[in-house]
């Protein structure tokens, strides 16, 4: 019935012209002394005509708005299937819609390709900057350095920054890659440790870690670089003490003692190039960090929250119940 109504005030304008004739006919009936019954006729004759063509006009009308909301709801699918019009302005709008969805294919199309290029462009800088790496770590190891610890360090911070820009490219784009399936978590954890065992031993921190018995259901890959940002955050923002990681009840937490977070920043730690009050005091913050490590775990069905006091420390909690997951 709404229908009805749209219809017939888009055509309110001629059904008052209609109406207007009518008027004027049966005005000129009565002047020139026409029989009433005459004129009535003549209005009841115009008037089944109206009503008729008020009908049809009203089932081509449904018909063809039927039609327009299913082609809307698979554009650009059925773009073909736009009903044909004998008005000119709406065959020249069917054209424009079908220019305007071509347009906007070879657009999508044009930026797919420039993605893929810099993706494969970063990926490709990424390996290539991982060789000189490699070999200046191998000159370090073979050579008497005093200061090779220390440039051994920030090697690893080259390549921590590299690697977190191949996997920010990675996230967004088809090549992901996530094989969602059962893993040890005291095997990922484990690797992410070892990887950061010598920046512990540099800060002089300690690592409190309870082997974790258990399988869980994630990415290996994925949740082991989350695993490595968040030991990367605790030992850059940590003086002195310890990281901590635990794992009950499903939720893996690891915990730092430095210098906190700002209760008006920690609400929007997980933003991307949000790094508050301490991450201004640390020049080398960008803010991507943890940015990533919720993505991710958004990505793989994983809860990533965090608590964190001023001077006393903060830890960052990964939910990894099974009930994240919808496994067929």
């Amino acid at each position: 019935m709404k229908l009805f109504y749209k219809y017939i005030f888009q055509y309110w304008k001629s059904s008052l012209i209609f109406m207007m004739f009518t008027v004027v006919f049966a005005a000129v009936f009565t002047v020139y002394n026409t029989h009433t019954e005459a004129v009535l006729y003549a209005f009841l004759i115009c008037l089944v005509i109206g009503i008729f063509a008020v009908i049809s006009g009203f089932i081509r009308f449904r018909k063809k708005h039927l039609l327009l909301c299913e082609i809307y709801e698979n554009l650009p699918l059925m773009v073909d299937s736009l009903p044909h019009s004998n008005k000119i302005t709406e065959e020249k709008l069917n054209s424009i819609i079908k220019r305007l969805i071509e347009l906007n294919y070879e657009n999508t199309t044009r930026l797919k390709y420039i993605q893929q290029n810099n993706f494969e462009y970063f990926t490709v800088w990424v390996h290539q900057i991982k060789t000189p790496i490699s070999a200046v770590q191998m000159i370090l190891q073979s050579e008497d350095i005093s200061a090779g610890s220390a440039i051994s360090a920030e090697l690893f911070h080259i390549e921590q920054y590299t690697e977190m820009a191949l996997q920010y490219i990675r996230l967004d784009s088809d090549s992901s890659d996530f094989v969602i399936t059962n893993y040890s978590l005291d095997s990922i954890v484990r690797q992410a440790v070892r990887r950061y065992a010598p920046l512990f031993i540099r800060r002089k921190l300690r690592i409190d870690y309870q082997p974790a018995d258990a399988e869980i259901i994630t990415d290996e890959k994925w949740l082991c670089f989350v695993i490595e940002q968040l030991l990367s955050n605790g030992v850059k923002y940590t003086v002195k003490g310890c990281i901590s990681i635990r794992f009950k009840n499903d939720i893996l937490s690891v915990s730092d003692t430095g210098i906190g977070i700002s209760p008006e920043d920690l609400p929007r730690i997980f933003e991307k190039g949000y790094t508050g009050m301490i991450g201004r005091m640390d020049k080398k913050s960008t803010g991507l960090g943890l940015y990533l490590c919720k993505k991710i775990c958004n990505k793989l069905g994983h809860k990533l929250y965090a608590e964190s006091e001023v001077g006393k420390g903060t830890t960052v909690y990964i939910d990894l119940s099974r009930k994240q997951f919808d496994i067929e």
